[in-house]
């Protein structure tokens, strides 16, 4: 019992301290971007919104979130880079699931007719190959991609007398599997030459049922619209 405690405690703190370490960075980034990129790193950071949806045997609804990271692109040869870094906060799941049961019947009562949002809260990580077309600011890009769960909740919404006035929050952490893995592919623009910024579309195909203790299999779904701003790019060169 000691030693499984000592595991979740070691865990959760491993956790916190990447998280703080990773929204610390984007901030060394902005200060020291300078310092972090030569004529063969590109260092910068990335955001925008990620269209996301579990893909299963129930029917969901396409839901959406902001993310936000930093980014490393390694220069292998002219037209070929190697696509890395973090996405920070980076929100899969779904809405327009039905409600079910919590095991409370004055709970259960209260959300019989409520819908359900699921969140689902990783640290992202894409390792892709990025080519740029000869004489172009266009490039695909296309490659493995690893994410860490370290949040998870359902979120049931109704409306009572205003519009969605009830509102509820499910931990489902113990349910979801902590490593997600999948495959990712794009297509971007340069929209300056050098190192201008980049706007680009991926698209997410996760590999790996992330249910763990649920009677449905779910699979993570999410098309990413971004735009990459190289930070001291231009001192650099």
């Amino acid at each position: 019992m000691v030693v499984a405690c000592n595991k979740k405690l070691f865990l959760t703190l491993s956790l916190c301290l990447l998280c703080h370490i990773s929204h610390g960075q984007i901030l060394i980034s902005l200060l020291l971007g300078d310092k972090l990129n030569s004529d063969k790193i590109e260092f910068g950071v990335d955001g925008g919104i990620a269209f996301t949806q579990l893909h299963g045997p129930a029917t969901t609804d396409m839901a959406n979130a902001l993310h936000l990271g930093f980014y490393f692109d390694l220069y292998l040869k002219e037209q070929l880079q190697l696509h890395t870094g973090v996405i920070v906060k980076s929100t899969m799941g779904a809405k327009g699931m039905p409600s079910y049961m919590l095991g409370d019947e004055d709970l259960d009562e209260l959300l019989s007719t409520a819908t359900v949002r699921r969140r689902l809260g990783y640290f992202n990580i894409p390792v892709l190959l990025k080519y740029r077309f000869r004489n172009s600011n266009f490039y695909i890009e296309a490659g493995p991609q690893l994410g860490w769960m370290h949040q998870a909740y359902d979120e049931f919404s109704d409306s009572i007398l205003d519009d969605n006035d009830l509102l509820y929050e499910h931990k489902i952490k113990d349910d979801i599997k902590r490593l997600d893995f999948g495959m990712t592919g794009g297509i971007g623009y340069r929209l300056m030459k050098g190192h201008g910024m980049n706007l680009g579309i991926r698209y997410y195909l996760g590999l790996v049922d992330v249910s763990k203790a649920m009677p449905d299999q779910l699979f993570n779904r999410s098309l990413y619209v971004s735009l990459g701003i190289p930070i001291g790019a231009g001192k650099a060169n």
